[in-house]
């Protein structure tokens, strides 16, 4: 897993999340849903996109806010649930 691919999914997250809220200035490990950019519909709108995006399935056991609470979070989780990191 390169740091560049790893950079191409957050900036794929950090688009997707910065076009469906007023956000333009996100840092990587801002909370989204403390920060309330995140609310349970669109927790569910960006498990939707990741998982089409990244060809992918969410499953009932990752349903953990610890795996969407930020940028580098959901980053991680892809990674994960991808095969492209260990873990």
């Amino acid at each position: 897993m390169s740091t560049e691919e790893e950079s191409g999914i957050k900036e794929t997250v950090r688009r997707f999340i910065s076009s469906s809220s007023n956000i333009t200035n996100l840092d990587d490990d801002d909370n989204l849903f403390e920060s309330g950019i995140v609310n349970s519909l669109f927790a569910v709108q960006l498990m939707t996109f990741i998982e089409k995006t990244f060809a992918m399935e969410v499953e009932i056991d990752d349903l953990d806010i610890e795996n969407f609470k930020s940028l580098n979070a959901t980053t991680a989780f892809v990674l994960k649930k991808t095969g492209r990191r260990g873990g």
